[in-house]
């Protein structure tokens, strides 16, 4: 009987392991998937409304996902455009980036003692050891961009045959219940479609917004291609709580080197500290809601575990696969304690709560 409780044990911890060790070394397999998966929930409505204008199915489909590729197409461009007209300064901007390390130096030798000739030597023997990690970090560079184009493309075909075999996929779902349970099994997909499509428009939506106010800020803050940084700000904000934090730093530090002066950087912190008042207390809870329903702590687990299996795509895609994950706890009895542990309570279920004890 103790042999049997320590084989349950062993199995329970052992599953959790495997199930990793799958997500870690299946990343090549399983990102595309998951992306291409929630932008086809994402696309499916515009299928649908095409389709019941008279549009043959495969047609709208493909019209649906030609319009994704002119959004992502038309942001790329205008970043592109962007970065050309920053490297069109590169001149003024390697001087000032001169001029400032030859302030570093200055500061070095006079707080701490260093002369700027062992400054100069000490440069000179790292830059000698580092001389062979520069040729591997530019092959890198290629190599994660061939990688990310065929993903790119892996993820356009995905989406494609999720939308076109959408029906054979929910028959499949549908058919892995009993049949007592295929009712609510039906009402937990449309679920997980309307909270992943009202999440994902709603993410877009706000960032379009972002991109409006941070342009503003910066452009009355005086940050040089402000409208560059504004879109950059935007987009990292897909990555949840990193992404703005990074997005400001950047600007911060292009600022500086740029010679932006005290004012300059106070104003980029001001613009930061009003957009993310304005987007905390209004834009989240108006635009985007709370459609996922994840609490704090859950999300920053989630992030964290999303980045340790699969980098950077893992937490991009934490919250909506977290959030696809307790609307089926929500609807499997012996799940629902998870359900509880990672949702937060809601407006409309304070009479609830309050019949309940408190929580000790």
């Amino acid at each position: 009987m103790q042999s049997i409780k320590i084989l349950k044990a062993a199995a329970v911890l052992a599953i959790p392991v495997l199930l990793i060790a799958i997500l870690v070394a299946g990343k090549p397999f399983f990102v595309p998937i998951c992306f291409a998966g929630l932008l086809a929930m994402l696309l499916l409505p515009v299928a649908r409304w095409l389709q019941r204008n008279g549009w043959p199915p495969v047609v709208s489909i493909l019209c649906s996902m030609l319009l994704l590729a002119l959004a992502l197409a038309g942001i790329v461009l205008f970043i592109s455009w962007q970065v050309s007209d920053i490297a069109e300064n590169a001149g003024k901007l390697e001087q000032e980036i001169a001029r400032r390390y030859q302030e570093l130096r200055t500061y070095i030798a006079t707080e701490y003692g260093i002369s700027p000739e062992k400054q100069q030597q000490m440069l000179k023997e790292q830059q000698s050891g580092s001389s062979g990690k520069a040729a591997s970090i530019i092959t890198g560079i290629i190599s994660g961009l061939g990688s990310f184009l065929t993903n790119l493309l892996l993820v356009f075909v995905y989406i494609f045959l999720f939308m076109h075999f959408r029906g054979r996929i929910k028959g499949f779902i549908i058919r892995l219940v009993p049949q007592s349970s295929q009712a609510a099994a039906i009402v937990t997909i449309q679920e997980v479609q309307q909270v992943i499509q009202k999440y994902l428009g709603g993410l877009a939506l706000m960032i379009a917004m972002l991109w409006v106010m941070y342009g503003i800020g910066f452009s009355i803050a005086g940050v040089k291609n402000a409208l560059f940084f504004a879109i950059l700000c935007g987009l990292l904000e897909i990555v949840p709580f990193v992404g703005n934090l990074t997005g400001t730093a950047v600007t911060l530090l292009m600022a500086l080197v740029q010679g932006g002066g005290t004012n300059l950087i106070i104003g980029i912190l001001v613009t930061y500290a009003l957009v993310q008042f304005i987007q905390s207390y209004l834009l989240e809870p108006l635009v985007v809601g709370a459609e996922v329903n994840i609490n704090p702590m859950a999300t920053i687990v989630g992030l964290v575990a999303g980045e340790f299996i699969w980098g950077i795509p893992g937490m991009i895609l934490a919250i909506p696969l977290m959030g696809m994950l307790k609307i089926i706890c929500d609807h499997v009895p012996a799940l629902q304690p998870y359900a509880y542990l990672m949702g937060q309570e809601k407006k409309q279920d304070d009479k609830k709560k309050r019949q309940q004890p408190a929580d000790a």
